[in-house]
C-alpha cells in the first residue's frame, strides 16, 4: 500500500489494547478517518529496550500476534515497521553463533571487534573522546566466547545491543534479507532506527560520517525501490543534519517541532514558531511526541540557549507531574538527549492548549503523525516510571481496551479526532501552504490551497484560542470547523 498523506498513529503492538487483534478492532470501531496509517514500534522478539533489541526479525513477538494479523492491519492501513540497521539482539542467533564458534562462525565479520578496528587494538583517549556517545563510558561489551577467551565487540547503546558491521559482506546481506522480508510483509516505509551511529571510522566520532552515510542510505534505497517501499532515517540531532536528508529527497522527521511549539505557547510569541514553518523540509513526518521524550538537541539554534533553558523551566514548573530528575541518568537517560513527559502533561493537561498545538501540528508542512498516548491525550504515568525507573515510560502507558473506550469519551479526546478527520478529507491538505505574515506577535496563522478548497488557521499563541475556517464548492462559502 502507498503512503498517504493521512495522519500515522504512532503503537506498541500491546499498548492500544493488549495485542493486535484488539488493537485492530479498536482502530475499526472508533479510528475510522483519524487514521491512515500506523507505524507500528518494534513488534519482533526482542531482548531489551521494548523490541529495539531484535533477536529476529522473522517473527512476530507471540505475545502480541502473527504475521496474519500484521497483514489484518494492512488491509485498511499504511504501515511503517522499523529496522534497527546498528544493532541486533545479544540473544540473536548471529551473536550466538559468533560467541560459540568465534573465528570459525559464519557470522564472525557481523560484529565489530575493537582490536580489528582500531589499529593499536585500542582507542587512545582523544579517539575516545571523539566518539558520539551514548553511555558514559566506550562503547563496548566485554564478551566473554566459548573457548574462555574475552574481547571487546562494539555497543552503542544497552548492553544486548550489539552493533552491526555494515561494511561486510555478511553484514550487507544481512541487511538485505531483513530488508527483502519486511518489504514482503507489508511494509510501505521501513524507518531505518539509529542508522546515524552504524557509520564508523577511525579519526571521526562514528556518527552520521560522510560519504558512508550516504553511500549507506543508497544501498537501503537500491534493496527496496523493487517493492515500493520507501526509507525514512531517523535521527535525532541538529536539525541541519534533516535538512540535509531532506535535500537529498529523503523522508526525514520534523523532530524540532515539538520544542519550537512548546516554547511559542509558553511564551505566546509566534517568532520561532514562524521562522521554522517556513524553512522546514516538505516532505517530512511531524510529530509532537513519540516512544522516545521531548527531543532539546534537536532544535538547538532554531531556539537560542537562554530559550531552550527557558521553555526547560516552563516545562517543570507548569507542567503536570513532571520532574527534572526523570530525564536524568537517575531514571536511566541523558537529559541533553530529550526531557521525558507525555505533550499533554507539558502542557499541564490544559485541553485548549493541547488542541491547539494538535491543530498547528496538522497545519504544519507534511505527515502528521500521533503517538498513541498522544491520541488518548495521556498523563504522565508516575506508577509505570517509578516502578521500572526508566524514564521514557513515563510516556509508555499500557492501556486496555476499557481504558481506550473510556477515555474515547473525554471532550479533548474527541475534539482531537473531530480535528484529525478533518486533516485527512479536506483536499486542501493536498495542495500549498502558506505561512501569512501578521503583526500581532501572539497571532499565527496558516493557509492551506489546493484548487477551490481553501482552509486557515488563525490561532493566539497566549490565549490558546483558535479558528479553523475552509471553503465549502457546493455551497460557495466559508464554514468554521465545530469540534
Amino acid at each position: 500500500m502507498s503512503v498517504k498523506n493521512q495522519i500515522v498513529l504512532i503503537t506498541y503492538a500491546d499498548s492500544l489494547g493488549n495485542n493486535l487483534k484488539e488493537m485492530k478492532e479498536i482502530l475499526k470501531t472508533y479510528c475510522q478517518g483519524a487514521v491512515g496509517g500506523i507505524h507500528l514500534l518494534p513488534f519482533y522478539p526482542s531482548s531489551a529496550d521494548r523490541g529495539f533489541a531484535p533477536i529476529t526479525y522473522e517473527e512476530v513477538d507471540k505475545k502480541f500476534g502473527t504475521w496474519n494479523d500484521i497483514a489484518d492491519l494492512n488491509n485498511d492501513l499504511y504501515l511503517i515497521f522499523d529496522f534497527m540497521i546498528n544493532h541486533i539482539s545479544r540473544q540473536s542467533k548471529y551473536f550466538q553463533d559468533y560467541k560459540k564458534k568465534k573465528d570459525n562462525s559464519i557470522y564472525a565479520d557481523l560484529f565489530i571487534r575493537y582490536k580489528d578496528f582500531w589499529p593499536q587494538g585500542e582507542p587512545s583517549k582523544e579517539e575516545l573522546d571523539l566518539i558520539y556517545k551514548r553511555k558514559p563510558k566506550a562503547p563496548f561489551v566485554d564478551v566473554k566466547f566459548s573457548d574462555g577467551t574475552r574481547e571487546k565487540i562494539w555497543c552503542t547503546f544497552a548492553d544486548e545491543q550489539i552493533d552491526l558491521n555494515i561494511t561486510t559482506e555478511t553484514g550487507k546481506r544481512f541487511i538485505r534479507d531483513c530488508l527483502v522480508f519486511l518489504a514482503e510483509k507489508g511494509a510501505s516505509i521501513i524507518r531505518l532506527d539509529a542508522f546515524a551511529y552504524a557509520t564508523k571510522k577511525v579519526g571521526t566520532n562514528c556518527f552520521f560520517v560522510e560519504p558512508d552515510v550516504w553511500d549507506l542510505l543508497k544501498y537501503v534505497e537500491s534493496i527496496l525501490k523493487p517493492y515500493g517501499v520507501e526509507i525514512l532515517p531517523e535521527i535525532h540531532e541538529h536539525y541541519s543534519i534533516q535538512l540535509k536528508l531532506a535535500k537529498q529527497g529523503y523522508w526525514v522527521y520534523d523532530f524540532a517541532l515539538p520544542m519550537i511549539l512548546l516554547h511559542s505557547l509558553y511564551t505566546g510569541s509566534n517568532k520561532r514558531l514562524v521562522n521554522w514553518l517556513k524553512i522546514c523540509p516538505k516532505k517530512q513526518f511531524t510529530t509532537l511526541d513519540t516512544h522516545d521524550g521531548i527531543g532539546v538537541v534537536d532544535a538547538r539554534d532554531l531556539l537560542t540557549d537562554e530559550e531552550i533553558e527557558e521553555t526547560k523551566d516552563y516545562l517543570y514548573s507548569r507542567g503536570a507531574n513532571v520532574k527534572r530528575v526523570y530525564s536524568t541518568t537517575a531514571y536511566n537517560n541523558l537529559d541533553i538527549y530529550q526531557i521525558n513527559c507525555t505533550y499533554y502533561s507539558a502542557l499541564g493537561n490544559n485541553d485548549e492548549a493541547y488542541l491547539l498545538a494538535r491543530a498547528i501540528q496538522f497545519f504544519a508542512p507534511g505527515i502528521p503523525q500521533v503517538y498513541y498516548v498522544g491520541l488518548l491525550a495521556g498523563e504522565n504515568d508516575i506508577e509505570l516510571l517509578e516502578k521500572t525507573k526508566v524514564g521514557r515510560n513515563i510516556n509508555r502507558h499500557y492501556y486496555t481496551k476499557e481504558e481506550v473506550e473510556e477515555n474515547l469519551e473525554r471532550p479533548v479526546v474527541k475534539k482531537l479526532f473531530s480535528l484529525m478527520r478533518f486533516r485527512n478529507s479536506y483536499p486542501a491538505f493536498q495542495g500549498d501552504y502558506k505561512v501569512i505574515a501578521t503583526t500581532d506577535e501572539n497571532s499565527l496563522e496558516i493557509m492551506w490551497q489546493n484548487k477551490e478548497y481553501k482552509t486557515t488557521l488563525k490561532a493566539n499563541l497566549k490565549t490558546h484560542q483558535y479558528i479553523i475556517s475552509y471553503f465549502e464548492p457546493k455551497t460557495n462559502s466559508y464554514s468554521k470547523l465545530s469540534i
